[in-house]
């Protein structure tokens, strides 16, 4: 259960109340991130959240805002995606205030000092070039530059050297006083404590945010009428390849059957892939598949790590289970056994404060309303087996394959013919 507050300057306060835990998380969910760059601020959005934490004027170095958590025993952190950044903090429950000051802290009256930001931008840097040097995290990459290209949807959230070392401090500026804004901004907040006290306690420390018109996302060129692929040739021991389709939505009335043909495809270790292309065919150690969703678009994608020699061999298999899903309906006893494992990672993942303030808040932010476990429970358990093999079949379909692939992958050509449903 939850309850949601909305400030007179539009600012969205929803708590969870968890009265059996001792922490509490405070999370600001911001509706802003790398779709919202134009391609040469692709990264200001990261640059914008790694600076956060390098000093406001109460604390004044980044060692005084880390300290201030670590004296607690609590955790701070941050990220950034393409749709939304997110800074949190758990701690202890008498600790509330403390956290949640913190958090106001770094995101009103952060300093941005030009000389942290030089420091900073050599620090975002090497995490690109790390993110470089590693053929998992470069596939990934590679995948969102031909499912989504030429826009920045397709973009590292990081972004690049060039645009990186490019970004000038009144960039930074100017994107927080477009895109930092309380109606943009929902506090989520999981725990032992009252929704009164989070509502007043965020009243008091935010009443003077002033609102205005959020930036707007750039919308996804969704078009495609054949197979992309791209190879990066590297000399690894494996190739890492990533085959990927369309997906839909946050919205989409049928994600939550794609999510469940997803569990079916490649998520645990009784799934299809996993069963077929390492229990019985031994062809690689690590195989899944995940689902993404955003405002107007999503993909499935299918991750694997596999020896050179074997490459033809694993996207066939692929793409066979892909196939099969398509072409034919799930079986009860399967789809029961996949709605369970959904359902069960679900509710042990609410076990947490973090991992509930992040389901509330998250889905406020991209959907505009929160559906409650028990709701998405009833979802899953009402569908049937027509609708996966619908959605399957709308969404498994050759023209929408796309193969990304690192490593000593081979020739294209042969790779190329392969990509057929």
């Amino acid at each position: 259960m939850y309850q949601k507050t909305v400030l007179d300057n539009g600012l969205r306060v929803v708590t969870s109340a968890m009265p059996h835990t001792r922490s509490v998380c405070v999370c600001f969910f911001i509706g802003t991130g790398s779709r919202y760059e134009m391609p040469e601020q692709a990264g200001l959005s990261h640059f914008v959240e790694h600076l956060c934490f390098k000093g406001t004027e109460r604390r004044p170095t980044a060692k005084d805002i880390s300290e201030t958590i670590d004296g607690i025993g609590g955790v701070l952190n941050g990220g950034t995606d393409k749709e939304l950044t997110v800074y949190w903090v758990k701690v202890a429950r008498p600790h509330f205030s403390l956290a949640l000051d913190l958090l106001v802290d770094i995101i009103r009256n952060s300093k941005f000092d030009p000389v942290e930001m030089e420091n900073e931008r050599k620090v975002i840097i090497e995490e690109i070039n790390m993110s470089m040097d590693s053929p998992q995290s470069r596939v990934d990459m590679l995948i969102d530059e031909i499912v989504w290209p030429d826009q920045p949807l397709g973009l590292d959230v990081a972004g690049s050297r060039e645009t990186v070392s490019a970004i000038e401090r009144h960039m930074v500026l100017d994107y927080l006083s477009r895109h930092y804004l309380p109606g943009n901004t929902v506090v989520s907040v999981a725990g032992d404590v009252s929704h009164k006290e989070v509502v007043d306690a965020v009243h008091e420390a935010l009443c003077d945010w002033v609102d205005g018109t959020p930036g707007i996302w750039s919308p996804a060129d969704n078009n495609q009428d054949a197979p992309r692929l791209v190879a990066e040739q590297r000399d690894t021991e494996q190739v890492y390849l990533c085959l990927s389709l369309r997906g839909l939505p946050h919205t989409h009335p049928e994600r939550f059957a794609l999510a469940l043909l997803n569990i079916i495809l490649g998520e645990g270790m009784s799934s299809r892939l996993f069963q077929e292309i390492r229990e019985r065919r031994a062809l690689a150690y690590d195989v899944h598949s995940h689902i993404s969703h955003f405002h107007d678009s999503g993909s499935v994608n299918i991750y694997a790590g596999v020896d050179s020699n074997k490459v033809e061999d694993v996207i066939e298999a692929i793409v066979n289970e892909l196939g099969k899903l398509r072409d034919n309906i799930v079986l009860e006893n399967e789809i029961l056994k996949a709605k369970e494992l959904g359902k069960g990672r679900l509710m042990l993942r609410m076990e947490d404060t973090r991992s509930v303030a992040g389901w509330t808040g998250g889905q406020e932010l991209l959907m505009g309303h929160i559906r409650t476990v028990d709701e998405v429970v009833s979802i899953v358990d009402a569908i049937p087996a027509s609708e996966l093999q619908r959605v399957a079949q709308e969404l498994f379909v050759t023209d929408k394959l796309c193969l990304a692939l690192v490593g000593p992958a081979g020739k294209e050509e042969r790779l190329r013919k392969l990509l057929k449903l």
